[in-house]
């Protein structure tokens, strides 16, 4: 029996858990649409490409919504030692 591949996940990233329709607008403008293009670049690298088009409305709840929903967690539930690594992902992602 040969091994199933793994399947590619191709639902709109308004699927995941914390993201809302603005959300889901922003990250498509940034060219995420897909759950698989958001795993590919991670919350960091996604939350950076939107905060570069929608600086004013790129808050850091989108950041902790993005990582908890790739981790199928509500966003309230990451521990400040997450955001703060999160954060520091972020700064040294800037340069």
């Amino acid at each position: 029996m040969m091994p199933s591949r793994p399947r590619r996940n191709s639902r709109p990233v308004a699927a995941l858990r914390n993201i809302g329709p603005k959300s889901a607008m922003m990250l498509a403008e940034a060219g995420i649409r897909t759950l698989d293009e958001l795993e590919a670049l991670g919350a960091v690298k996604a939350y950076a490409r939107v905060r570069a088009l929608r600086p004013a409305f790129a808050s850091l709840n989108l950041l902790w919504a993005l990582a908890a929903g790739l981790e199928d967690r509500d966003w309230r539930d990451l521990s400040a030692d997450e955001k703060d690594a999160l954060l520091r992902q972020l700064k040294t992602f800037r340069g």
